[in-house]
């Protein structure tokens, strides 16, 4: 039994007017008819979203014992869709690389994790806060081999230390991107593997970062980190992150193993972790508060650092819920698996994981439960295709667009047609015309202004004349959504030859689409400010003027200067012809070279300025 994704539709069904019913010609009131849920509410159900990368199981289910949440995100940075678009070069005469494209609002989260048993969220994501990688539930690596925002740890390659977006338009960022390899569910028993390599610097000689998730039980998770470091790689160390925004985490530890709990009402939800060795690190238990200016206050998590061994270190994580008390915890690896065995009050789990990357390896994972067998092989494999591009793709958009104009133009009339208070009417026309040419606006507006002025007077006349004058009207209205067609499709025009032309992208003009949670106090403000849709020729226009006031006022100077020079120079021809001493000859001379090398100056600015 593989993957089974199931339609969404049937999921809605309980959102849905239960007490209406629907015709074809009309619709009707009936409260003899009940609430219905689809067949399959309350059953778990494993679903895959293929463009995202993300894995769910048991979602919208009640939050009861035993109806838990699995969540596993690894997938390509702005969806699968997006990226082979960029990648591959599809649609060159719309786009253009990342630049028509933005994903700075997404996170450093590939083969990141969240797992709610009892519809208690236990491992949660950190929600919207700075773009790090120790703010998911993932993976950073130590010691950092380039520039990184928290040396001498370094975590996914979209980090950017300076900005609050995610950083992915160029190098490395742009090409990241994790992928799930496997998802399947048999008798609830979930299997979910994920490989987050693509989404590390190349530079830490990483061959794979393998993350396996098995749900064994409703409240009972187990997690597997398979690292494979390539040769060369100087990496020591591996940090994981687990986060939960409402609650804090406690230390806890059981005969050397550590782990942490959260205390709830309804009891202690608890993990812990070891090697493949069977060793146990003591983890960094802690909290953070997010800047000032997002919408969350902040975060608690736990940090567990697992030391490298080459080439290869497994990771293994156990999460429990309060009704399922485990009694034994161990683990054997070697090169090709490991193995897992759980023990509680009341099942045995063993829990077989294939890491090998070995052609003839068919097997993803083994688990035995008591004396149920389950095997997770080839059939739950995910094999991700991208779809080609549409051949004429212009033409077709062009032609679809026709499809939409007949029908607009009927409802305008009959939108038209009905309006008969003159003043909404005028708005009406106003916002309909505001897409037309500028010098026919006004006569366009006053034309069915006047029309439904007449409209309005001769409202109280018979049916069937009442009839006749609509179909005038209609008939009287001017055809805008021709004109804003035309219009429209220059502004398509425009927007295409812009992205040809290359032309630097702001960042923060970009991001002015998506939520900036800063808080500004509210003061009026009267801003001078350019367009940045301005057409080039306005910026042309500003700098000239600003030009030719500079030129008038180096005109104005060299005038007043030449005549200090002559006046200067009648003095010394005249009165200082013979001065009385020396000193004062000095003075003279220094005051002419003085004003000489003023007016070269001026000259100079006003021969280059062409005042």
């Amino acid at each position: 039994m593989g993957l089974s994704v199931h339609s969404q539709p049937s999921a809605h069904k309980l959102c849905g007017p239960a007490n209406w019913k629907f015709g074809d010609d009309e619709s009707r009131y009936d409260a003899t008819l009940q609430s219905t849920p689809p067949p399959d509410f309350g059953t778990p159900q494993l679903h895959f979203f293929e463009d995202w990368g993300v894995v769910t199981y048991g979602s919208s289910l009640p939050a009861e014992i035993n109806k838990s949440f699995l969540s596993f995100k690894s997938g390509k940075l702005g969806g699968r869709a997006i990226f082979d678009i960029v990648h591959e070069n599809k649609y060159k005469d719309w786009i253009k690389g990342w630049r028509n494209f933005n994903a700075g609002h997404e996170h450093p989260d590939q083969n990141s994790f969240t797992f709610a048993p009892n519809g208690f969220p236990f491992i949660t994501e950190a929600l919207y806060g700075p773009k790090y990688t120790f703010l998911n539930n993932a993976l950073m690596f130590s010691p950092s081999v380039s520039e990184s925002c928290f040396a001498p740890w370094q975590g996914q390659v979209t980090e950017d230390c300076s900005s609050k977006w995610l950083k992915y338009k160029q190098g490395e960022a742009a090409d990241c991107q994790g992928r799930v390899v496997a998802a399947g569910e048999k008798s609830g028993v979930v299997f979910i593997r994920g490989e987050g390599v693509g989404a590390y610097s190349p530079n830490l000689k990483l061959k794979s970062v393998q993350r396996n998730l098995i749900l064994l039980h409703p409240q009972l998770l187990l997690l597997v980190d398979h690292i494979h470091l390539d040769r060369g790689s100087t990496l020591e160390a591996t940090s994981s992150y687990f986060h939960n925004v409402d609650m804090p985490f406690e230390a806890t530890s059981i005969d050397s193993v550590h782990g942490a709990v959260i205390r709830h009402k309804d009891g202690m939800y608890k993990m812990y972790w070891m090697d493949d060795t069977g060793r146990s690190e003591k983890a960094v238990i802690t909290s953070i508060s997010y800047p000032r200016g997002y919408p969350y206050n902040g975060t608690n998590y736990v940090n567990v650092t697992t030391y490298l061994r080459k080439p290869i270190t497994r990771a293994i994580y156990v999460f429990i819920g309060p009704s399922v008390d485990v009694e034994s915890f161990s683990v054997h690896g070697d090169y090709q698996q490991v193995d897992v065995y759980l023990a509680t009050s009341e099942h045995a789990y063993a829990a077989y994981i294939f890491t090998g990357e070995t052609p003839s390896q068919s097997i993803y994972a083994k688990v035995v439960a008591d004396r149920q067998k389950f095997v997770f092989d080839e059939t739950s494999s995910i094999r991700s295709s991208s779809p080609e591009e549409v051949k004429d793709y212009s033409a077709i958009l062009e032609q679809n667009l026709q499809h939409f104009k007949p029908v607009f133009q009927e409802k305008e009339k009959q939108i038209l047609s009905h309006v008969k208070n003159t003043a909404s009417f005028r708005k009406t026309a106003e916002r309909l015309l505001r897409f037309t040419d500028k010098r026919n606006t006004e006569e366009a507006v006053e034309k069915i202004f006047s029309v439904s002025q007449q409209q309005k007077e001769q409202g109280k006349t018979k049916k069937n004349r009442k009839a006749t004058k609509n179909n005038k009207f209609k008939n009287a209205v001017p055809d805008l959504f021709a004109q804003i067609e035309v219009n429209e499709k220059q502004t398509r025009q425009k927007a295409m030859a812009l992205a040809q032309s290359e032309l630097p992208v702001n960042e923060e003009e970009q991001m002015k689409d998506l939520l900036d949670f800063v808080d500004e106090p509210q003061v009026k403000h009267k801003p001078v400010s350019v367009s940045k849709h301005a057409s080039p020729h306005m910026f042309t226009t500003f700098h000239s003027g600003t030009s030719s006031i500079s030129a008038s006022y180096t005109s104005l100077f060299l005038i007043l200067n030449i005549s200090i020079f002559i006046v200067l120079l009648v003095l010394q021809l005249s009165r200082f012809l013979k001065p009385k001493s020396l000193q004062q000859k000095r003075w003279l001379y220094a005051i002419l070279a003085l004003d000489f090398c003023i007016l070269m100056w001026l000259y100079l600015s006003c021969y280059q300025s062409q005042c």
